[in-house]
């Protein structure tokens, strides 16, 4: 591994004033495994400026006091001084062997032609669609260790019903839930256990300057298996529902985090406020964390960034107060990858509870999931590409089929929170078995069918079209395409005034998987058209 190190010679007010400095013994700055003393924000944005002047040095970097600084410091007024700062930096080495993707055409990014959508090195739209459930990265269970999450099976499942993309659940705390009042363990952890002292948990307390590899290798590990079967991951990076009880009296999981201040040697307590909950670590109220944080974030873009099937999500259902904190860590993310070979999507989710739509569209992410409702679906307006995850949607225990044509025709990206095996202890329980949830899932498969004969680059959600209001068109002279659901079958018109000529005309019906010819119609004028069957359908009019 080369090095690159600068000698940087400044002077400031060291106490208070202009520059920002490095001082005492063995101060480090964005190493990804120390962490020895508090480092101020003003001296990590000083450390990021040094970095842009150094060749080859992308973050993380080191940063110590020299010893010429202590020295000179016994003999210089403690407020004024030259100082000597030495930073050095390490190139960075892709984690595991190269892993060639045939499934993909380099990582996605936001389309700039249709921007509900995503592109890649082909150019074509990608639309996205899928089940995500709470255990699919790491195993969780009433027992320790817990079961064993069969992700090979989960896989074939997925493959099975044509998703293309899962959300990466990551459980910040070893043990409880805010879903459950019993125990409850999660392995892998993120960080070391060697302690010394006992967490309380019952295990040796967390060394947060020590990353577990075996947990990196597990998650760059799932990414390729999946990438393997053409899934993206979209990898969540910390989790709301890990730091508080979110107001349901049911369980804790805030004694069983990291940074809880009795379960870590690092001095590092997440609860300042003395609460007994975690709030404040998504927050940017405590330095110290979110430097563990950032340290964290490029830990994970290490191990995943040579990857093409990625996307980033910061987190799962962080509370209202969170939004500054959510946009620190999105600039954070793309600022760190803008150093790498890659660079992927980075996401904003739903706030709960509270929380404001409003904030997830004017914040710098590349993709936000809305909080909302599961019937009559906004139709996304291309200010950012929407994956509608019914995990942050009204009532979505009594989601329907129709859920997933509605947000297709309105240009949105369907994910299904999906109850799969019934393993994790939410607090609405759902039968696993109910067969609403593998329409779900049987539906999603179709709308990725439709979506890769369809030129969504040149289809937008034109619900003024037809009299259902659900319609995705290109409405266009020549090469039109117009694709009309109808919730409830019988009678649709749709406005083919823009188009000339003559149109085919297919029907499709959920409920069997059949598509049905319906012979031609010519455009322009308005057209009635007639399910051919009793139920919902899809009309499929193009040239």
């Amino acid at each position: 591994m080369s090095r690159s190190q600068v000698l940087v010679r400044t002077q400031g007010n060291i106490e208070s004033g202009g520059m920002p400095v490095a001082s005492g013994r063995g101060k480090l700055l964005h190493a990804n495994h120390s962490f020895e003393d508090s480092v101020t924000t003003r001296q990590r944005l000083w450390a990021r400026f040094v970095a842009r002047s150094l060749p080859r040095c992308p973050l993380p970097l080191r940063l110590k006091a020299s010893p010429m600084l202590r020295t000179r410091l016994t003999s210089l007024p403690a407020t004024f001084g030259f100082v000597m700062m030495l930073v050095s930096c390490a190139d960075q080495n892709t984690v595991g062997p190269p892993v060639t993707q045939p499934a993909f055409a380099g990582p996605l990014r936001v389309s700039p032609d249709n921007p509900r959508y995503f592109t890649d090195g082909s150019g074509r739209a990608i639309y996205l669609t899928g089940s995500h459930t709470w255990l699919n990265f790491q195993d969780a269970g009433f027992t320790d260790p817990p079961p064993v999450f069969g992700w090979s099976a989960y896989l074939a499942f997925l493959q099975a019903h044509h998703h293309n993309i899962i959300r990466l659940y990551r459980w910040e705390q070893a043990k409880w839930s805010a879903e459950t009042p019993s125990d409850y363990w999660f392995d892998p952890m993120a960080y070391q256990r060697p302690g010394p002292g006992t967490a309380l948990d019952g295990k040796l307390k967390f060394d947060l300057t020590k990353f577990n590899q075996a947990y990196f290798d597990r998650l760059r590990r799932h990414v390729i298996d999946a990438g393997q079967r053409g899934i993206y991951v979209s990898i969540m990076l910390f989790n709301g529902w890990s730091i508080e009880d979110k107001g349901l009296g049911i369980g804790n999981p805030w004694p069983g985090h990291p940074f809880h201040r009795a379960n870590n040697i690092n001095g590092i307590d997440g609860d300042p406020n003395n609460d007994g909950e975690g709030l404040e670590t998504h927050t940017l109220q405590v330095p110290e964390i979110t430097a563990l944080q950032e340290a964290y974030v490029r830990k994970v873009v290490d191990a995943v960034n040579d990857l093409d099937n990625v996307l980033y999500e910061i987190s799962n259902e962080s509370r209202t107060g969170a939004e500054a904190w959510q946009d620190s860590m999105i600039v954070y993310v793309k600022h760190y990858e803008a150093t790498k070979p890659k660079q992927h999507p980075v996401g904003m989710t739903a706030l709960w509870p509270g929380g404001s739509n409003a904030d997830l569209f004017a914040s710098a992410a590349d993709w936000v999931s809305p909080n909302g409702d599961t019937t009559a679906p906004p139709a996304a307006d291309g200010s950012k590409g929407i994956l509608f995850d019914s995990d942050h949607l009204c009532c979505s225990t009594s989601l329907e089929e129709p859920w997933v044509w509605t947000s297709f025709t309105r240009g949105l990206n369907p994910l299904f929170m999906d109850p799969y095996d019934g393993a994790f202890p939410v607090a609405i329980q759902r039968d696993p078995n109910d067969p609403r949830w593998e329409q779900i899932r049987v539906a999603m498969g179709y709308t990725l069918t439709f979506a890769d004969r369809l030129n969504l680059l040149a289809m937008r959600p034109r619900g003024d079209l037809a009299s259902t209001g659900y319609c995705l068109a290109n409405p266009v002279a020549q090469g039109a395409a117009y694709l009309v659901y109808l919730p409830t079958g019988g009678t649709v018109t749709v406005d083919l005034s823009g188009t000339s000529g003559t149109l085919k005309i297919e029907w499709f019906i959920p409920s069997t998987g059949q598509t049905t010819a319906g012979g031609t119609t010519t455009g322009g004028a308005a057209s009635s058209f007639t399910a051919p069957t009793s139920g919902d359908a899809i009309l499929y009019v193009h040239q």
